[in-house]
């Protein structure tokens, strides 16, 4: 799924790139991959605030909470919308002290995220890089069941300054809406997704497609195509599996 600079990047020079090769390195790993912290310092550089997360213990959650219903994918703090920061002394500290953390980013402060099935999402994205739409960064995220999320992320739709405007999550798809947006998930204020690198139970991982250092899109620019690409595959599910078999389980939690 990339080398965390990212698939699909089209033409020039990658500023995350860049960035990277500006870091010191050991002469003797120069072609070594960005390191875990180089990755997450990238991310928080690009405007994304991140926050520690859990991780995985074996199949388990490091939470060590009885049936996590997310194991390796949930904030470590319930004051993770306070805590995130793109501090970089800070994800610095908390990279070193927490070596095996994953890392989850707020969305709705400078960002949101439109969540869909993996299969769809690649669809979507051809399309859009084919037609010069542009695309900001995007991520992969395995999973046990072998479906997989595809994540967009794009700039928020509303802004501190302009609180009226900003969406909950609650306006975010729920099953009773799924005929309407069909698997399609979007992450603004209240939610969160991992940042890559992220590992996750089963030795599936959240890795980068398009690095970070892709501006921010508005998200009603790729959000007919990404409908269009789910309700495709909505329709390739229910055939394969029939109507009983329902939609793919989204990733994300969308409660606090």
């Amino acid at each position: 799924m990339g080398d965390g600079i990212g698939r699909y990047r089209g033409t020039g020079e990658s500023r995350l790139a860049n960035w990277l090769r500006r870091r010191p390195k050991d002469p003797g790993k120069s072609s070594a991959a960005p390191s875990r912290e180089e990755l997450l310092l990238a991310t928080a550089a690009a405007g994304l605030p991140l926050a520690p997360a859990a991780y995985p213990s074996g199949y388990r959650c490091s939470c060590e909470r009885i049936g996590c219903p997310t194991p390796a994918r949930h904030p470590v703090s319930f004051a993770w919308q306070t805590q995130c920061s793109t501090d970089p002394a800070q994800i610095e500290r908390w990279a070193q002290s927490q070596p095996q953390a994953n890392f989850i980013t707020a969305t709705g402060m400078v960002h949101d995220v439109l969540d869909v099935p993996v299969e769809a999402g690649r669809a979507a994205l051809e399309r859009l890089l084919a037609d010069g739409v542009d695309v900001g960064p995007v991520a992969e995220a395995g999973d046990a069941l072998g479906e997989g999320r595809m994540l967009f992320f794009t700039a928020t739709r509303g802004t501190p300054e302009d609180e009226d405007e900003w969406w909950p999550c609650e306006l975010d798809c729920h099953p009773e809406t799924m005929d309407e947006h069909p698997g399609l998930r979007w992450h603004c204020r209240g939610s969160y997704v991992l940042v890559p690198p992220a590992r996750l139970p089963g030795d599936h991982a959240v890795e980068w497609v398009r690095g970070p250092e892709h501006p921010l899109p508005d998200p009603l620019t790729l959000l007919e195509r990404l409908t269009d690409a789910c309700a495709r595959h909505a329709d390739r599910y229910a055939d394969e599996y029939g109507e009983a078999g329902g939609h793919p389980a989204v990733a994300w939690p969308i409660g606090r």
